[in-house]
């Protein structure tokens, strides 16, 4: 791309009055932006609102800075090393699960491996989830974009603590070492993000954006300097769903906007799925309820598979529950006692306080302290807030 058609492209975006719809609309009555803006008046007055030419007539006073930074953050070479991309509607690599939406961007930004494309992420699937997920449902999101991230598959999701961070970190764990799946994918994982692509939101995550863009892609539809302003976050879920076979939703509130991704993927004739969690805790219930208006509940990576219709090419399926022995404790628990085998037992899978344990066990409150911290030492259980313990399905 050249300087000109950059500075063409940015001047539709900045462009006050003129959204995605409008400017999809000139670009099919003119070509390019460029030739947009050598539109006469009352040729631009036959496709626009008064407002909407006037805005068009007149460079938007913040292009200049725009099209210098854009210009320099493209040419340059930042400190994760990775390519740097702009790609427009019509650009033969935009991806086509983007172009089939009611509200393709404009404009994607990318930063990573060059692996985005229209045949790309055939083998994909987003997972997402609660800011706020317990220890299991982090986990989860981990052991399951792990287990598909070896089986193929790209992990999309949006950079976000919690869920959406566990899901990156498993999905660049599970990504075998260069070339090994090269027939298959690339890309181990795609961030969708809601900030320009010269930040990284949240800060905490700016080592994990450096890991994706080495062996993933980041990628924004927002202009470079753009803040972490709240209204960017929903609006790029359907980016989410739009670059995805399907979605994953690991744990939601019921008023969360992994919903919305959730309802997005089935508004484009794609698969939901949803894991099942305890009764007692609020980040399950917004599972529950797209499990019970149609999403596909799993317990396995091998259920998202089967229902996407896609082969399983890893050895292990690290999201099956682990393997007990005869007295009902973990293979491999690191030498940990018969009784602490009973304690996980009686622990269960929902959250529980100390008082309620020691009913169900009989132990004295010494010896239950003891054993639980040797559990939570091998990674067993979990300490959550408030005085309550949550036994972990898979250890970590």
């Amino acid at each position: 791309m050249t300087y000109e058609e950059l500075s063409a492209w940015l001047r539709l975006a900045l462009t006050p009055g003129v959204g995605n719809d409008k400017a999809r609309e000139l670009l099919a009555a003119c070509g390019l932006p460029g030739a947009i803006f050598e539109q006469a008046e009352s040729a631009l007055a036959q496709l626009a609102s008064p407002k909407q030419v006037k805005g068009l007539l007149t460079p938007p006073p913040e292009l200049a800075e725009q099209l210098e930074r854009t210009w320099r953050w493209l040419n340059e070479t930042g400190p994760e090393g990775a390519p740097r991309r702009l790609l427009t509607l019509g650009d033969p690599l935009y991806p086509a699960g983007l172009l089939n939406m009611e509200d393709p961007p404009l404009m994607l930004f990318t930063l990573g491996v060059p692996g985005l494309g229209p045949d790309s992420l055939a083998r994909s699937l987003a997972v997402v989830g609660s800011r706020n997920p317990t220890p299991q449902g982090a986990a989860n999101a981990r052991h399951f974009a792990k287990a598909l991230a070896q089986a193929g598959l790209t992990i999309v999701s949006g950079l976000a603590l919690g869920v959406d961070g566990a899901a990156h970190e498993g999905a660049l764990e599970g990504m075998p070492a260069d070339g090994a799946l090269a027939t298959v994918t690339t890309v181990a994982t795609v961030a969708v993000v809601g900030t320009g692509l010269d930040r990284v939101y949240p800060a905490k995550h700016r080592e994990l954006a450096h890991r994706i863009a080495q062996r993933g892609l980041l990628v924004s539809e927002y202009l470079l300097g753009t803040p972490p302003l709240p209204s960017n976050f929903p609006k790029r879920n359907r980016l989410i769903a739009g670059l995805a076979q399907g979605t994953l939703v690991v744990e939601a509130a019921l008023q969360s906007g992994s919903l919305i991704t959730a309802r997005l993927t089935a508004e484009q004739g794609k698969e939901v799925f949803a894991i099942p969690g305890s009764i007692h805790t609020t980040q399950s219930r917004g599972c529950h309820a797209l499990i019970r208006q149609g999403a596909k509940l799993v317990e396995s990576a091998q259920d998202v598979l089967e229902e996407l219709k896609l082969e399983y090419l890893a050895v292990h399926d690290e999201t099956e529950a682990p393997e007990t022995g005869e007295t009902g404790g973990m293979v491999g628990m690191g030498g940990r006692s018969v009784a602490e085998s009973g304690l996980l037992h009686a622990l269960g899978f929902d959250p529980v306080g100390l008082d309620a344990l020691q009913a169900r066990c009989g132990l004295d409150a010494a010896s239950l302290q003891a054993q639980l911290l040797g559990l939570e030492l091998d990674g067993h259980v979990a300490r959550l807030p408030g005085g309550l313990f949550q036994r972990l399905a898979s250890p970590t």
